[in-house]
Formats: C-alpha cells, sequence, structure tokens
C-alpha cells in the first residue's frame, strides 16, 4: 500500500509501508532507500 509521510517541516515522501511504530510513525520504502516519518 502507498503512503505519503512527513519528515521534518516541510519533506513529503509517498513510498511503500514496510512499518508501523508504536508512536505513530511509519516506514516507507522507495526503491532501496527506507524513509521513517509521520504519516501526512
Amino acid at each position: 500500500m502507498l503512503k505519503t509521510i512527513v519528515i521534518g517541516s516541510c519533506v513529503s515522501v509517498q513510498g511503500l509501508v514496510e512499518k508501523t511504530f508504536p508512536d505513530g510513525r511509519i516506514s516507507v520504502r522507495v526503491g532501496n532507500n527506507l524513509f521513517v516519518g509521520k504519516p501526512a
């Protein structure tokens, strides 16, 4: 499933959901890169 996350104050990343963390953050995969942030 595609999901958009926010990293910092103004950077958004959209990718495939990898993991959900207990504090509400999620990680998404874009190619070979993993990004962690809050859902947009």
